[in-house]
């Protein structure tokens, strides 16, 4: 990758006693981001724009961690995530050193949000055009109207304390959970979002539309906070959008703006230890033998693996993994990519292929662990908003199903997934494609095994700590480690959690950590 010496200014707007705004910067000081995922990115971005020299090292020949993509037979196959909402917290990363995010990125909006499809053939197409919704809404139940209000009301409430107020503020202290507490308390947290949904929803239907949101980021609705249901409002004001190209392409612009302000990536060249000196890291090492001194450290890397293998030398490491072991993680995924034959403008960017069962499908994923006869399925139809992702005249589509991580659920994937893999395609046929099979020009599928193998995921968990009200802000594992004084957290495992915006907030808290710390 590129390696250039300039620095670009970098204006964090603090309010003085005066208040007056002036900068902070940690001018001559020496930071390593492991790992090159969306919260790696973002936090390197901001190191590097307060005149930090920022290392971001890599395992994978590509940057992006688990927004990995694959090229086969002219398609692009984006491993995920698809959904991007609040690009304001992404164009955040270049108004930094005053520059514009399109000019390394295309945003294209995506409209219907998702269409949502359940085996009773009812549709409904989810969207923020409010008019359009409530007719949706009213479609199915002319009753739930009044009550999709008062639960977007509550949405922007929650919204505006836990995404607002609280999304990329570190929780360090159980004195900062504390002060959140009335707010949480408030918003009764302590309910599940299925719960919440439920006290203004009427119909089953529409209940599973706004609640299923918190599966997007590891949750199960029936467990997970209503603080999650925030996320019906992150996406009403911001919209959902795509980066022409792929997600890829997203990570892609954010690694030219990170090399254009003088920053370093390293690919292919996994580290291998974080090596420390007392209660302070001191040097990284990587397969290679390639060994650097740093200031500080921060890992993108699954939180476990970092503890337990990176900073397996310390005293602090294996004490933290097997604490953080005994936490609940979110489930795996299972995805088939494939590539047809034809294209399906009637098909949406995101559809939701609900099964016959929702609490009972969740139980067996969350709890039971089993790999059950049914399943819901995210298709996700890229082609149809940005035709480039495929050849001409053909498509390009993922199916994408929750399963239960490694830890509940220990199959044998070589023997599992070539017959899970066809079950999923005869469900998309029977309910949208009837010729897939004959239509299939590639198709490949990605297991829990992968996530464990590929990424170090903990289980083969595909979003870290489960996001439960018991495992949020000061629960989670920290922007900073409570003991290695210059060792540092960020992307799913860490506060908020869990999605783009989620992993981006966690950037913009752990970047005032360091920075503050840095430049003290």
């Amino acid at each position: 990758m590129i390696d250039t010496d300039r620095q670009t200014s970098f204006l964090r707007e603090e309010p003085t006693a005066t208040g007056t705004l002036v900068p902070e910067r940690a001018d001559g000081k020496r930071a390593c981001v492991i790992g090159s995922g969306f919260g790696g990115l973002a936090l390197a971005i901001r190191l590097q724009s307060a005149g930090i020299a920022t290392t971001v090292i890599e395992a994978r020949d590509k940057p992006g961690g688990r927004a990995y993509h694959w090229e086969r037979e002219g398609f692009t196959f984006d491993a995920g995530p698809t959904v991007i909402t609040d690009p304001a917290c992404l164009r955040e990363l270049w108004a930094l050193t005053d520059s514009d995010m399109d000019a390394d990125v295309e945003l294209m909006k995506v409209a219907p949000f998702y269409r949502l499809n359940w085996p009773d053939g009812t549709v409904f197409d989810y969207s923020n055009d409010e008019a359009q919704l409530n007719t949706e809404i009213a479609r199915i139940n002319p009753a739930d109207v009044a009550g999709y209000q008062e639960f977007l009301a509550y949405s922007e409430g929650v919204y505006r304390e836990g995404y607002l107020r609280l999304g990329s503020v570190p929780f360090l202290d159980f004195r900062a959970m504390i002060r959140a507490a009335p707010a949480l308390l408030q918003h009764q947290a302590w309910r599940s979002v299925y719960s919440m949904v439920s006290r203004y929803i009427e119909d089953e239907r529409l209940r599973e539309a706004f609640s299923f949101h918190s599966l997007l980021v590891g949750g199960n609705p029936m467990t997970t906070s209503a603080i999650y249901a925030l996320i019906h409002k992150l996406e009403k004001d911001g919209g959902v959008w795509w980066a022409r190209g792929g997600t890829n392409r997203l990570v892609a612009g954010m690694v030219r703006h990170f090399e254009r302000l003088g920053g370093t990536v390293r690919l292919g060249d996994a580290v291998t230890q974080v090596h420390a000196i007392g209660n302070r890291v001191t040097e990284v090492e990587t397969a290679s033998g390639w060994r650097e001194a740093f200031d500080a450290v921060a890992s993108n890397a699954d939180i476990v693996h970092t503890y337990r293998d990176l900073l397996r030398g310390t005293k602090r490491g294996p004490q933290q993994a097997r604490s953080l072991a005994r936490k609940r993680f979110s489930p795996s995924l299972f995805v088939v990519h494939f590539g047809l034959e034809g294209t399906w403008p009637g098909i949406p960017h995101h559809t939701i292929l609900f099964g016959p069962r929702y609490k009972g499908l969740l139980e067996d994923i969350y709890e039971n662990g089993v790999l059950p006869a049914d399943f819901s399925i995210y298709l996700h139809h890229p082609t149809v908003t940005d035709p480039g992702m495929a050849p001409p005249g053909r498509s390009t589509f993922y199916a994408l199903i929750p399963v239960a991580h490694q830890g509940k659920l220990a199959v044998d994937w070589d023997q599992i997934g070539p017959i899970l893999e066809r079950r999923i395609l005869d469900e998309v046929g029977r309910r949208l494609i009837p010729d897939i099979h004959d239509r299939i020009v590639t198709s490949f599928h990605y297991a829990p095994r992968d996530f464990a193998l590929d990424l170090n995921a903990h289980l083969g968990s595909a979003f870290s700590l489960e996001p439960t009200l018991t495992q949020s802000a000061w629960f989670r594992a920290h922007n900073r480690d409570d003991a290695i004084a210059n060792l540092y957290l960020v992307g799913a495992g860490t506060h908020p959690g869990a999605g783009i915006p989620g992993v981006v907030g966690s950037a913009k808290a752990t970047a005032g950590l360091m920075i503050g710390d840095l430049s003290a």
